[in-house]
């Protein structure tokens, strides 16, 4: 006998290919953000350490909601929603920040490896674009997205959305509102490069940027899932929602489809008509070999242009990091020497910054 609607079903379901999951950060067994302070240092429990944060209660600053997911991820049962307002000052820094850092002892630091999350904003409560917000970056910030006006440069505001290695700009898109960005950072630990994948919506990711050579820093425990905005004299507070999905690490073959690993897709979408045409910019840096970018996507634009300037480097090989970034603190890794004209300045045991 022949059940024709019922295999027809079954021809329709994709199998998403996968690498072996390193760390899951999907936020699939939680029953709220409270379960965030389960964590602690002297209980470490969870996949996020949650310590990065204001003095109101978690809920100001984390929650979570199918709401608040990229609808292709159907890997993820919920997404988060990170907030910054006006209490979002970390022990007692001028910068705000929430962001939350993987609790794990895998070998998310070794070899090559994809660490993966998808990013959306809306209208209300949007990101200024007169500040600098660095996103899902490394304490080193070897790389990093970068959203608003960064600080040091000319104009008033800025609404592009970036992708930086050590500081320097390699892509750009305008963020438009309620566009989901799905990111995938490959980074070679051993061979001390990292490449960028992207795609909007439902699209699978394509690689955007090649391998490009960076101080690959970080202890295991310092990629930070969240937001840190810079602080601008004469720009007031205001509250930013910052929507996170399908975030998880992973070893092995690249997962491309947004749906994640593991998940069945049902008729998978295209990009539907009503998205905004996204439009990217592609820098290629002079260390590394010229990137040619091909698109057979209609709504999909590159431009490459070349950077001049070249990296400089400490007599110990690393990379200075710029104003407000970390140098220094138990457990940190990175460069512990500062861009000129700044100084690393000591905040507390487990915190030194560049000022």
């Amino acid at each position: 006998m022949k059940f024709p609607v019922l295999s027809g079903l079954v021809a329709q379901i994709v199998s998403v290919s996968a690498g072996t999951i390193l760390w899951d950060g999907r936020f699939n067994d939680f029953t709220s953000s409270a379960d965030l302070n389960k964590w602690s240092w002297g209980n470490q429990v969870g996949p996020y350490q949650y310590y990065i944060h204001g003095s109101s209660p978690v809920a100001s600053y984390v929650n979570l909601s199918p709401d608040y997911k990229n609808p292709a991820d159907t890997g993820s049962k919920q997404g988060a929603k990170i907030t910054l307002d006006k209490t979002a000052y970390w022990n007692g820094q001028n910068m705000r920040r929430t962001e939350l850092i993987p609790q794990t002892n895998a070998a998310i630091v070794s070899g090559k490896v994809y660490y993966h999350f998808s990013l959306m904003r809306k209208d209300v409560n949007a990101p200024a674009t007169t500040r600098e917000h660095q996103i899902a970056f490394f304490e080193s910030h070897f790389t990093e997205l970068k959203a608003g006006w960064l600080s040091g440069a000319p104009g008033i505001s800025d609404n592009l959305l970036r992708w930086c290695v050590g500081g320097q700009t390699q892509w750009s898109t305008e963020w438009l509102p309620n566009v989901w960005h799905n990111v995938a950072y490959e980074i070679d630990f051993s061979a001390n490069t990292v490449a960028f994948w992207h795609s909007t919506g439902s699209d699978p990711l394509t690689q955007k940027v090649g391998a490009v050579k960076t101080s690959t820093s970080s202890n295991g425990a310092d990629w930070h899932v969240g937001v840190l905005e810079l602080p601008r004299d004469g720009y007031p507070d205001s509250d930013e929602d910052y929507y996170w999905s399908g975030v998880y690490i992973e070893s092995g073959s690249l997962t491309t489809s947004v749906a994640g690993p593991g998940a069945p897709v049902v008729n998978p979408p295209v990009s539907s008509s009503v998205q905004a045409p996204v439009s990217s910019t592609l820098i290629t840096s002079t260390t590394k070999a010229p990137t040619t970018t091909t698109t057979t996507k209609a709504i999909t634009t590159s431009t490459t242009s070349t950077s001049s300037a070249a990296a400089t480097t400490t007599a110990s090989g690393c990379t200075p990091v710029g104003q407000w970034a970390q140098c220094g603190g138990v457990g940190y890794t990175g460069c512990k020497a500062c861009a000129a004209p700044y100084t690393c300045k000591y905040s507390n045991d487990w915190y030194s910054q560049c000022l």
